[in-house]
């Protein structure tokens, strides 16, 4: 599979960019997302670097035929309905696992979202691990991971410093990726 994904990208004229080492266990803050195709993308890059990671995916995303498939790649299923903390459940999930990686689209939808979801720092913070900010930039075609970001507790600093990490990176449609 990694030779099928490093042509694929060498195909389409996409760079990795790997800046970091990536640690063991961290939440990966991975933006723009603003199309189906950055799943494509992001399973690419997760192919080239041998990388085994997790995912949130709302839970109708997990009945059949696709709920295998979904499972295979790292997806869990989250059910939005259920009154419980999620956060709670993967600092939890963190803790009993040697190298667990958790990716994570900060806008939580391919939609225009002005208003990132904390959802990623709060479970960096209570799992205490690291945050990679990783992107997919569809205007230089270069995805990887950029920045390594120690949350401090201080939400709405750190929230800043990690968007302005993104200001510079382009989603497939620009007009629905606000920093």
């Amino acid at each position: 599979m990694k030779f099928i994904s490093e042509s694929i990208l060498k195909y389409k004229g996409w760079k990795l960019v790997n800046d970091i080492d990536l640690p063991a266990k961290c939440v990966i803050c991975i933006a723009p997302h603003t199309s189906n195709w950055d799943f494509f993308w992001g399973n690419i890059f997760r192919h080239v670097l041998h990388l085994r990671a997790h995912f949130l995916m709302k839970k109708e995303w997990f009945a059949f035929p696709l709920g295998n498939i979904m499972r295979t790649l790292g997806g869990i299923a989250v059910d939005r309905s259920q009154n419980m903390s999620l956060t709670d459940s993967l600092a939890e999930i963190f803790s009993q696992h040697d190298i667990f990686r958790l990716v994570i689209t900060p806008e939580g939808t391919r939609q225009l979202n002005t208003e990132w979801k904390k959802g990623f720092y709060f479970i960096a913070l209570k799992a205490q691990v690291p945050i990679v900010l990783a992107f997919i930039d569809y205007n230089k075609k270069e995805m990887g991971f950029g920045k390594l970001f120690i949350p401090t507790g201080d939400v709405d600093s750190d929230m800043m410093e990690i968007m302005s990490f993104y200001k510079d990176k382009q989603g497939k449609f620009p007009e629905r990726f606000h920093v």
